[in-house]
């Protein structure tokens, strides 16, 4: 452990010693290595031996108490290459002696101890009284004892009694070789040690120096051996050790050995006390925020907290002082807990518990009733009117208005001002005469006459008053008029009563000082009357009491400034209020999450004590610290009367203002940032006009009580502070408990085994620099609280309030998280987004898709720890579906809140921008806008580790044009540009239409490869492109109205600005290409006598192109390639029923409705598509249609019953009035087709109920590469590929001369999967469909006969996602469907299809053949009862195939292919 240098002569073993000093079992490897024995008293305890050099000639050791009872080894010195010299030390206990033994192996000569003994208060060695045999006294200034010869070994034992001795030193010299130690040479020759505690802390200077690169274990060994070298390079320079201690841990440096006939004039004595610098260091760390310092770092720590308790000494501060300094309230157990555990600087972590993720899953929807159960607008009176009419006068304003009851009749007084006149109306709706009886008052119960000049006409002046007749009017022209949609979307009877509320709590504030005995109408009692009422109203309606609320919690009411309620007063109301939202939570759980939104809002309340102390503390505030006058008694007085949330923010900017030691401007920032301003403070009742100013002696006690205030102030006015929260859940004590005293709140009852615990781990962590460990603890303690929010516990309320609290303080926490999270590594960021994902979805009512966006991201964390290639594809897929679900999420909040907030704002005239960002604000607020901060910069990590670059390019075709920046392509779809635009859409869900004269598309959004725009686009030679970099989006956004030109690539796009001249000169056809429009006619269908036709009459003149490749693919494509039977509705059929006699009613209507499109009255074009749907089925369509479905083999809806054929019918009918939506429409328009001469066909086919379904394009079209397949793939049904459902789905490419490596692009992102039972589906099959040049697929609607289900899709459970085996298989097999048939045909195609498990499609096959063979139509009435028992049959064994593949589902998928249905065209 330690080298040794031999010295020549006794003369230099003067100067060289070995000390040993005790010293706590747990003091930091840092502490400077003093020359003592230290002696300590109460029980007996061993020492550990550190050891080190004090400059280059002698070993010296430290001894450590550890706690056990009997001797130890503490150290081993080599002496030579044969001899070691063995320290043991047994300290003292209270009044005995201490024992040092010493024995040196191997010896041959006769050794020597020089030695001495230190006290403190002496600069030369004692010579100690009790001493070995045989010792003698050396220069009357040492002590020489010979050791005892054993053998080969050599020992000694020394004794202390003496308590005033702290140490001995001593040197070991060999007189038969006239040297120190036993080497064998007189040279001075070392052997170069260097003590690990300054190894640890030069490797951790190298890893800063090096930038902190994460390092492997084997490089972190090399670093450190390097470490070594360095410092070993050092002291072979000559460099002392003192030197280099001194110059690593930038502590002072030992003095120098020099000639001295005393070696005490080396010692340095320890003042501080090892267990004081623990603690001191312990107190730095937790100001650092706890950190997770490195050993290295741990040691620096140790050094600074003795320069700065040495410091304090060395001013004259006594230990005795320092201690009691610092060792206040728990610290000292917090830092004997870390040297129990051995974890210095480290934060403890809980263990979560494991548990199932969907154990949280809530699937409660909020869904908006467009008819909602309210109360009905209230008529408008002949008062109302008469206040109308003066509003209506130009110049005047209404300053107040006031209803008197006058018998059965009223009286309405109206204060207005007029060209800064003020004038008083009178009205009634009393029809006899009256006379007002009236004079002017400065105070209450003044009468006086008024002047003569401002009687109204025909008024009797009196002696102290004035009457006055009422004269009849009439309010002639006067209509009223309605608001229109103003109210719409909202519970607007609800929001109207607050109106009127809000408008008589104004007039009861204005008259309080005239009637001191009128009670304020204060909010919360209002809200808690109106509580009924809005969930009545349903969800609407309790989000019209939401934005309320949140109006007055953010202060934009104008008199929520002046509550003059009592703290007692204020705190009743709220505990009336929330225990109504309360009990509400508890019988409505689909309004929880509106529920606690108001609750935050409002804050806790409660009846007497909490209100109460408010008052009464500011007092002993004042009191304790001496601070009666100045701003101090202002807010004492403001809240002795009134108090408000504001009261939070002062006492806030208090505290703010004396940590900064007491800059005055930290005081106002702190106030203004959180909205209250000089002229706020002023507008109080009891204004505060006064700065606080406060003396340096002060701070310590004014931030002691300030702070236990402020949980005072919160616990009333905050849903959200922690540290109440807890306390109201755990219970306050009855005494002990500062300012907690005289208050009584029992723990509430059930909460879960060792809950208390976690909370406490909660508050100790709540402030550290490093969150992980808090974050955990947020996070466990609300799923332990889970349940009982679930379930109705007798204090539901606290534990909302306590849910809401550890929401807050997660969301804070991970604010406080993102610097740290600049460099961290990917696992770490992905670690950190799982966390917020939880809490996400802990908050909401719908949680569904989070959670498995949850399961999602958590196996995508698996895999990257794993080093699997495609983690960053995978959890890039999650990422997307993570934005969809907070976009979904923001949209669901905008179309819920905002229009209440709108309407509610208006009629409490809110600032415009308060209302304009009401719903934003309350995004950014919840963990939904956190979490999208933490995806935003983890994107450009997952795109570049994944290769995926910043741009997806749909349609690549390069472009030159002037930059428009709109926000939904929807919204403009219809407009036309006059010269070449380059659209950049914030939004584009993939159904829209190009508008005329726009050349390109850049969006942020993510449609489909295969979506109608993105179809449109390739074929209308338009560039559409996703910009996934915001940097790069936001920087074309500042374009807007410049020339740009883009030039693409398959996968990337680079642009530059160009001058009006080169847009001239640009040989590229895109400039023209939004104008084009293409030679293509329609050919008017004519009905050709059938209503139903079979797949072998399918043609030309009949249906369209996807009926004929459906008849075209029968027995051409390969066998294990399964093409659905079909049948059609023919052309010319819709016209056919419409002119029939039964339908002469719908097609006169249809005829004017037509008539009105013409004169593009658009309007009309909805109500053509509910007028096809009163169209009835002529005789000879039901029964030819019957016939080709059973001689098919396909089932007869009518079967089953008269309602399941009408729900036929009405499919079909909705596929023929979809020819009149809009998109359509417009999109033949605008390439000037005749749309009369749209004829639609109508192709049946029975659903196959897919597991995936698929789009194929044999070339790809983003490249436009022959030789490459490119498809898509989704779960369940195809409508999600081909609809505007948003999300990607799974892509990938395959080589056509590799068909067995299709290589992936994407894994899937869509959250909704459509399934659906054995049904039948009617497929639009129009003309206009197939036309080249023109992208009508699409366009048109396909209607099943049943709704599809959605369903939120679970990936980390699908094969297609988790099994390599079985997704390279299917993908495999659908690539060799698309070239087969591709093959088939001789040209490029795009193709659907489905997959589907083998085995139950062979089933389905046997069930229709016998079902043909035995139909009652076929077979007779004999048929009939085996036609019953088939279809019983069937079930049970579908049934029972679906549950044996259910239980099976790996063994099944993981045998490769399974089926496959194939449907040439768009369209599922």
């Amino acid at each position: 452990m330690s080298g040794f240098s031999a010295a020549a002569s006794a003369a230099a073993a003067e100067r060289c010693a070995l000390a040993i000093r005790a010293r706590p079992a747990a003091s930091s490897p840092a502490t400077r290595q003093q020359a003592s024995l230290r002696r300590s008293a109460g029980p007996r305890r061993t020492a550990t031996l550190a050891a080190s050099r004090r400059g280059p000639v002698a070993p010296r050791a430290v001894a450590t108490p550890a706690d056990r009872a009997s001797p130890d080894l503490i150290g081993k010195f080599t002496l030579d290459s044969n001899s070691q010299l063995q320290v043991a030390v047994n300290p003292a206990s209270q009044g005995s002696v201490t024992q040092i033994d010493l024995e040196v192996t191997n010896t041959t000569g006769s050794l020597i101890l020089h030695w001495g003994a230190l006290c403190p208060d002496r600069r030369d060695w004692l010579l100690p009284s009790r001493r070995p045999d045989g010792t003698a006294v050396y220069k009357n200034r040492a002590l020489r004892t010979p050791f005892l010869k054993s053998g080969d070994n050599s020992t000694l034992r020394i004794e202390i009694d003496d308590p005033a001795v702290q140490a001995i030193e001593f040197l070991i010299l060999d007189e038969t070789q006239n040297k120190c130690g036993t080497s064998g040479a007189s040279s001075s020759a070392t052997t170069a040690f260097v003590p690990e505690d300054l190894v640890q802390i030069q490797a951790y200077l190298r890893w800063e120096r090096k930038g902190k690169q994460s390092y492997t274990p084997e490089q972190e060994k090399e670093e450190y051996e390097a470490a070594r070298a360095e410092l070993i390079e050092e002291l072979n320079r000559g460099v002392s050790l003192e030197k280099l201690r001194a110059k690593l841990t930038k502590a002072p440096e030992a003095p120098e050995l020099v000639e001295s006939d005393s070696p005490a004039s080396q010692i340095t004595v320890d003042k501080i006390p090892e267990e004081l610098v623990q603690v001191q260091a312990y107190i730095r760390w937790e100001k650092a925020g706890k950190p997770n310092y490195p050993p290295a770092k741990q040691l620096v720590e140790f050094e600074e907290a003795r320069k700065e308790l040495q410091a304090e000494v060395d001013k004259g501060m006594s230990i005795d002082q320092l201690r009691k300094k610092i060792l206040k309230g728990n610290i000292e157990s917090k830092v004997s807990k870390q040297l129990k555990n051995k974890k210095y600087f480290s934060v403890e972590r809980i263990q979560r518990k494991k548990r199932d993720i969907m154990l949280i899953l809530s699937k409660h929807k909020h869904t908006v009733i467009e008819e909602q159960v309210e109360v009905a607008p209230k008529q408008l009176t002949v008062l109302d009117l008469f206040t109308k009419s003066l509003q209506k006068k130009d110049g005047c304003e209404v300053l107040s208005k006031k209803l008197f009851k006058f018998g059965g009749k009223q009286i309405l007084a109206i204060s207005t001002k007029v060209l800064n006149k003020s004038k008083v109306y009178l009205a009634t709706n009393h029809t006899e005469p009256l006379i007002l009886h009236w004079s002017l008052a400065k105070k209450a119960g003044e009468w006086k006459a008024p002047p003569s000049n401002i009687l109204p006409s025909g008024s009797k002046l009196l002696d102290m008053a004035c009457e006055t007749e009422f004269t009849k009017s009439e309010l002639d022209g006067l209509h009223y008029q309605d608001t229109g949609d103003a109210g719409k979307g909202t519970a607007k009877a609800l929001l109207e009563r607050i109106a009127d509320l809000e408008e008589d709590a104004q007039r009861s504030l204005m008259h309080r000082e005239n009637s001191p005995k009128l009670l304020l109408l204060d909010r919360f009692n209002i809200a808690a009357d109106l509580v009924d009422q809005a969930r009545d109203a349903g969800l609407l309606g309790i989000v019209g009491l939401f934005v309320w609320i949140r109006f007055m919690a953010t202060r934009q009411l104008t008199w929520n400034k002046n509550y003059n309620v009592k703290p007692r007063e204020i705190s009743k109301a709220q505990d009336q209020f929330t225990d109504d939202l309360e009990n509400m939570y508890k019988a409505y759980p689909q309004y929880r999450e509106i529920l606690r939104m108001i609750t935050a809002a409002v804050g806790r309340g409660g009846e007497g004590d909490v209100g109460q102390r408010i008052r009464d503390e500011i007092l002993v505030i004042q009191r304790n610290n001496d601070c009666k006058g100045g701003m101090m008694e202002e807010w004492h007085q403001k809240l002795h009367n009134n108090t408000s949330p504001d009261d939070v923010v002062i006492c806030q900017a208090l505290i703010e203002y004396i940590k900064s030691d007491f800059d005055i401007s930290v005081y106002w920032d702190t106030l203004n940032k959180n909205g209250i301003t000089i002229e706020r403070l002023l507008s109080y009742d009891r204004a505060i006009h006064s700065e606080p100013n406060f003396r340096s002696e002060q701070k310590e006690g004014l931030l002691h009580d300030l702070g236990n205030y402020m949980r005072s102030l919160k616990a009333v006015h905050s849903g959200a502070d922690l540290e109440s929260a807890i306390a109201t859940c755990m219970g306050y004590k009855s005494e002990g408990e500062g300012f907690m005293v005289g208050v009584q709140i029992n723990p509430v009852k059930g909460l879960p085994s060792g809950f208390p615990e976690l909370l406490e781990f909660v508050l100790d962590h709540v402030e550290d620099k490093s969150t992980e460990p808090l974050l955990e603890g947020l996070l466990e303690a609300r799923v332990e609280l889970r349940p009982l929010l679930l379930d109705s516990p007798e204090r539901m309320k606290d534990l909302i309030f306590l849910d809401i609290a550890l929401d807050s303080t997660f969301r804070t926490a991970i604010e406080r998280s993102y610097e740290d999270l600049n460099n961290a590594a990917p696992e770490k960021i992905m670690y950190v987004i799982s966390l917020v994902l939880e809490n996400l979805a802990l908050s909401i009512d719908d949680n569904e898709d989070i959670l498995y966006c949850l399961k999602g991201w958590n196996q995508a964390l698996e895999m990257a720890k794993q080093k699997d290639d495609q983690w960053a594809l995978f959890a890039k897929a999650f990422l997307d579906r993570i934005r969809l679900a907070l976009a979904s999420k923001g949209e669901q909040y905008h179309n819920m809140m905002q229009p209440s907030a709108e309407y509610l704002g208006s009629l409490l005239s809110v600032d415009q921008w308060a209302v304009n960002i009401f719903t934003e604000e309350i995004i950014r607020g919840g963990s939904a806008a956190t979490l999208s901060a933490l995806l935003n910069r983890f994107d450009p990590v997952l795109r570049n580790v994944a290769h995926l670059g910043s741009w997806q390019v749909i349609s690549p075709v390069e472009v030159s044009g002037y930059v428009v920046v709109v926000d939904e392509l929807l919204a403009i779809q219809n407009k036309s540009y006059d010269k070449p635009t380059i659209l950049v859409a914030k939004s584009v869900k993939g159904e829209e239409e190009i508008p005329d004269g726009v050349i390109g598309v850049i969006t942020p959004d993510m449609p489909d490869v295969l979506s109608h725009v993105s179809v449109r686009a390739r074929n209308s030679k338009v560039l559409f492109a996703t910009c996934f970099d915001r940097s790069t989006l936001s920087e074309l956004e500042g374009y807007h109205q410049k020339l740009l030109s883009f030039k693409p690539t398959s996968s990337d796009i680079t642009y530059r600005e160009i001058t009006e001249s080169e847009l001239q000169q640009s040989s590229s056809p895109n400039a023209e290409a939004g104008h084009a429009v293409p030679s293509i006619s329609l050919v008017n269908k004519k009905f050709l006598g059938k209503y139903a036709i079979s797949a072998e009459e399918f043609s030309e003149e009949m249906v369209g192109a996807k009926s004929r490749n459906i008849a075209y693919l029968k027995g051409k494509v390969p066998s294990w390639v399964g093409v659905p039977t079909s049948v059609a509705i023919p052309f010319g059929t819709f016209e056919k029923v419409l002119s029939d006699g039964l339908n002469k009613e719908v097609a006169q209507n249809i005829e004017k409705l037509k008539n009105r499109l013409a004169q593009e009255d658009f309007s009309a074009l909805g109500e053509i598509r509910k007028a096809v749907l009163n169209l009835a089925a002529p005789t000879q369509l039901v029964n030819e249609l019957k016939e080709k479905m059973l001689g098919s083999g396909m089932p007869w809806p009518g079967d089953e019953g008269d309602q399941r054929w009408e729900q036929a019918w009405m499919a079909i009918k909705k596929v023929w009035a979809s020819k009149w939506n809009e998109r359509a429409y417009f999109s033949t328009r605008k390439v000037k087709l005749d749309h009369d001469y749209l004829s639609m066909a109508v192709l049946v086919q029975e659903i196959v109920n897919a597991d995936y379904a698929f789009v194929i394009h044999t070339t790809n079209p983003s490249s436009g590469d022959s030789s490459e397949i490119y498809a898509e793939v989704v779960k369940g049904l195809g409508e999600t590929l081909v609809g505007a459902y948003p999300g990607r789905a799974m892509s990938f490419i395959c080589k056509k001369d590799n068909l067995d490596s299709p290589k992936l692009l994407g894994y899937p992102s869509k959250p909704i999967g459509l399934f659906i039972r054995r049904s039948i589906i009617f497929r639009s099959d129009s003309n206009g469909e197939d036309l080249e040049g023109y992208a009508g697929a699409g366009l048109y609607d396909s209607v099943p006969m049943d709704e599809e289900d959605e369903v939120v899709l679970d990936y980390t459970t699908d094969p297609l996602i988790v099994d390599h085996g079985f997704r390279n298989s299917i993908l495999s097999s659908i690539a060799r469907a698309g070239h087969a048939i591709e093959e088939l045909y001789g040209s490029p195609q795009d193709v659907e299809g489905v997959v589907k498990d083998g085995k139950i499609y062979e089933i389905k096959e046997a069930y229709r053949k016998l079902q043909k063979r035995h139909h009652p139509d076929i077979a007779g009435y004999k048929g009939h009862d085996y036609t019953l028992l088939l279809n019983e049959a069937y079930k049970v064994l579908l049934r029972n195939l679906s549950r044996h593949a259910d239980g099976k589902s790996m063994a099944r998928f993981g045998s490769g292919y399974t089926g496959m249905d194939i449907a040439p065209g768009m369209g599922l």
